[in-house]
């Protein structure tokens, strides 16, 4: 499990990363290197959406271990 936490939390911070450059230089990576909302842009997105349920749901599983 500690490898599937790592892998999400890695594309949790790739998919930060671009929403703060969206936000603050309005610029997509993902867009400028896969294309506007192509079929691989469009499959980065959902890696990086599920990415962060899974990370949600470890880091819940392992606080609730804690205590």
């Amino acid at each position: 499990m500690y490898i599937l936490k790592l892998i999400a939390y890695i594309f949790v911070i790739v998919g930060a990363l671009n929403w703060g450059l969206i936000g603050f230089f309005d610029f997509d990576l993902v867009a400028l290197i896969f294309g506007e909302m192509t079929l691989m842009s469009k499959i980065i997105y959902d890696i990086v959406g599920l990415s962060a349920v899974v990370y949600l749901l470890l880091s819940y599983r392992d606080l609730g271990n804690r205590y």
